[in-house]
């Protein structure tokens, strides 16, 4: 097992902002992917499939951490802050609705080896 967190952050964009949003997203990746402990860090759009039938937001970042250190320092940057604060939390900024959650690939309970 890892240490890995994996990333999900979706977003709903407003009526008409989509291209917007999906361009902002992409100025995003460039300096994440320098940061220590990125493992990927990639924007994508949804696309139709009659094998994918599910629900999902339009823009959905696919992220993955060496740790929840390196997570949590991403998430503090002050370019990621501004992105939010610009355009999820402004009444202008082009994101309707967020979602952003973290997951590990280690079972519950697993008895982690010291090191």
């Amino acid at each position: 097992m890892s240490k890995k967190v994996y990333c999900i952050a979706q977003f709903q964009p407003k009526a008409g902002r989509e291209k917007e949003l999906f361009s902002v997203l992409q100025a995003l990746e460039p300096n994440t992917l320098r940061e220590d402990g990125c493992i990927q860090y990639t924007v994508t759009r949804h696309i139709p499939s009659p094998f994918a039938g599910g629900e999902s937001f339009p823009i959905v970042f696919n992220e993955i951490w060496s740790d929840m250190a390196a997570f949590e320092a991403h998430c503090q940057r002050k370019e990621i802050q501004a992105f939010f604060k610009t355009h999820c939390e402004a009444e202008t900024g082009a994101a309707e609705k967020w979602n952003v959650c973290v997951y590990s690939d280690e079972p519950e309970g697993y008895d982690t080896p010291s090191l």
